[in-house]
């Protein structure tokens, strides 16, 4: 499988339907703002480099159909308003728009499009640098006669980003080096995107990995089955603090409390320097079906939704958590590895450097 996100001969824009993961490979094709903005909300799209580059090709596709400046905010104001926690949405749409407002209206969607091209490209570029830098961090852990034992939580594979992932691209690395590496898996609730999707990429690629519940996590801490836990991010504050798929900060508390190391995979384009610290990230809440019904697959092979809670009993969908700087040992970024300091990540954002 190419990239997550593709053109084809005839410059039609495609990804894969993640909802439909990992019973059916469906390909969608996003042909509109609609279509973009549609994808992003339901998650058919999901993971914060993924959406920030679909977004800023629904900017494009605004601009196909009106360029000018009040339909160029409006598009930019309804692409944004798609997902509230994730930066790389806002960072995306940003970019495409500094680039166009100066144009005429005649030139603003091909510059649009080549910005969203760019983007894809840069964030290929990014992961597989991110995978180098965690890579290295990870083989120091290895030890003799025994595979490497990872635990990562929620997707951050290949599928959340354009290609290579950011937690899971150093995993891929080290794989294809030859080194053994084992993956727990959190299932990930509501949603099960470890269960259903990160089994899925691993499993692809010939990755040994189990599927754990998400409680399972600090028991294999505690028995010494995990050497380290990675995950993504969704968007870093300027003091450190991440905010990732809810369930991140309980690992994290769990890592610390049993002295395993805590990375967290971070393109520089999630890290938001206006954000001062977590408690200012919004937190999105989706819908509560998310936790009252899941996605499956039935005994003759058909997807269906089944419920699993009891008719009268509400439910509550908060999609992220914040874990606090002070339990993340090391953000692992495209230039390098830097504490989760506030300090050492002003440093890097001025152009000085891992």
């Amino acid at each position: 499988m190419a990239r997550t996100l593709w053109l084809d001969s005839g410059r039609r824009l495609f990804t894969w339907d993640q909802i439909r993961l990992p019973f059916e490979t469906v390909e969608l094709e996003l042909a509109s703002e609609q279509d973009c903005a549609k994808a992003i909300v339901t998650m058919q799209v999901r993971g914060a480099p993924l959406i920030g580059a679909v977004a800023a090709y629904g900017l494009a596709f605004a601009l196909r159909a009106d360029a000018r400046d009040e339909a160029l905010r409006g598009a930019f104001d309804r692409l944004l308003a798609t997902r509230p926690t994730a930066v790389n949405l806002r960072w995306a749409l940003e970019r495409v728009m500094q680039v166009v407002r100066p144009l005429a209206p005649g030139a603003r969607a091909d510059a649009a499009w080549a910005q969203a091209c760019a983007i894809c490209d840069e964030d290929v570029a990014c992961n597989a640098a991110i995978g180098r830098h965690a890579a290295a961090l990870l083989t120091r852990l290895a030890r003799p006669h025994r595979a490497l034992q990872i635990l990562t939580h929620c997707n951050a594979g290949r599928i959340a980003t354009v290609d290579h992932g950011t937690a899971l691209s150093p995993i891929y690395a080290l794989h294809e080096a030859g080194l053994a590496v084992h993956v727990w898996v959190d299932e990930t609730r509501p949603r099960n995107q470890g269960a259903s999707l990160t089994a899925w990429e691993l499993r692809e690629r010939g990755v040994p990995h189990t599927v754990i519940v998400d409680n399972a996590g600090g028991l294999l801490m505690r028995q010494r089955q995990v050497d380290a836990v990675i995950v993504g991010c969704d968007r870093v504050a300027a003091n450190g603090d991440v905010a990732n798929k809810i369930g991140t900060y309980l690992k994290a508390l769990a890592a610390h409390d049993n002295e395993v190391p805590f990375y967290v995979a971070c393109p520089i384009s999630t890290i938001d320097p206006h954000c001062l610290h977590g408690d200012l990230i919004e937190i999105e809440q989706r819908s509560p079906r998310e936790v009252t019904h899941l996605l499956g697959r039935d005994e003759e092979g058909r997807l269906r939704s089944f419920q699993v809670t009891p008719d009268d009993s509400p439910a509550a969908n908060p999609a992220f958590d914040v874990t606090p700087a002070r339990l993340v040992t090391a953000l692992v970024t495209e230039q390098g590895v830097i504490p989760a300091h506030v300090d050492a990540i002003a440093q890097l954002l001025s152009g000085g450097g891992a």
